[in-house]
């Protein structure tokens, strides 16, 4: 994908049964580094753990608004390991990382 601008999901009319699917779905097809902006009318954590305990460590969470209404979260999947301390210690494994 690896877009600019966010992709954005509006779930407030969609029936809560179908939102996760929707959404992991979305997530699934995020390349390294992309992200998706979430608007929902109620706390996020849930999907936050479950994304957690589905794909530990790969994705990362911006709270952008917080209700009472209306919530905005981003979720970034994490960039590929190539990228991630290139020019570093730790980009030839040097420091155990």
């Amino acid at each position: 994908m690896n877009t600019m601008t966010p992709l954005t999901i509006d779930v407030r009319q969609i029936l809560p049964a179908q939102r996760h699917s929707l959404i992991f779905e979305r997530l699934a097809a995020l390349d390294a580094g992309d992200a998706l902006l979430l608007v929902n009318d109620h706390d996020p954590a849930p999907l936050r753990r479950q994304l957690d305990t589905q794909w530990p460590g790969q994705f990362g969470y911006a709270l952008l608004e917080s209700g009472p209404d209306l919530w905005r979260l981003e979720i970034r999947r994490a960039p590929s390991p190539a990228k991630v301390g290139a020019g570093t210690c730790c980009s030839g494994g040097a420091c155990g990382g």
